[in-house]
């Protein structure tokens, strides 16, 4: 099964992801772990995108979909993945839909955890990171919502997109998307 995470800052994608990944015996493919890895590598990719994260700069799309082509070569994503907080923008989910109907591994389906603002904000603050300021996060929701609204549309469209209510417990919102990733697919869950 090939699946996308989406979600605001907060929503839960890192803690779902993990838990999902493993039930579905998938890979857990996230985008800023590959590159972090690739630069320390310093393969070829690495080098080209530690230029840009050096400056401060968004990696660009053509580097990020070659590391993803790339990472899907491997052993592990044969029986599929979970891409989590990839595609970002809608001009990232066209390349990702060309590149897997290229490869013969559509995607299944498109997760979005959803939670509302003031939770949301509590549980980044809670988390206590640096960056995690209220401002900032603000700031972070923001960008999200202008990025990920086409691409949410986009995926609609394809009727490929299903919104889980992340507010709940973990175990609560587990079963949320246990439930429809066996609508999708009832043979898995």
């Amino acid at each position: 099964m090939q699946l996308v995470f989406v979600g605001p800052p907060g929503a839960g994608k890192g803690t779902q992801s993990e838990w999902l990944s493993n039930f579905l015996t998938i890979p857990h493919l996230s985008t800023g772990d590959m590159l972090r890895a690739a630069v320390e590598q310093k393969s070829d990719i690495g080098k080209s995108a530690q230029d840009f994260i050096q400056g401060g700069k968004l990696v660009p799309d053509d580097i990020v979909m070659e590391l993803v082509d790339s990472r899907l070569d491997a052993e592990d994503c044969n029986n599929g993945f979970l891409l989590d907080g990839f595609p970002r923008t809608l001009e990232q989910a066209k390349m990702l839909d060309q590149l897997l109907s290229r490869r013969g591994m559509p995607l299944n389906l498109v997760l979005e955890l959803t939670a509302g603002d003031n939770q949301l904000l509590q549980r980044l603050v809670d988390r206590g990171r640096g960056d995690d300021s209220p401002k900032i996060i603000q700031n972070r929701f923001r960008v999200y919502r202008n990025q990920t609204e086409p691409l949410l549309q986009y995926y609609s469209e394809k009727d490929i997109l299903k919104s889980i209510d992340g507010s709940g417990s973990r175990e609560e919102v587990r079963e949320h998307i246990r439930l429809a990733i066996s609508r999708q697919d009832p043979g898995v869950a």
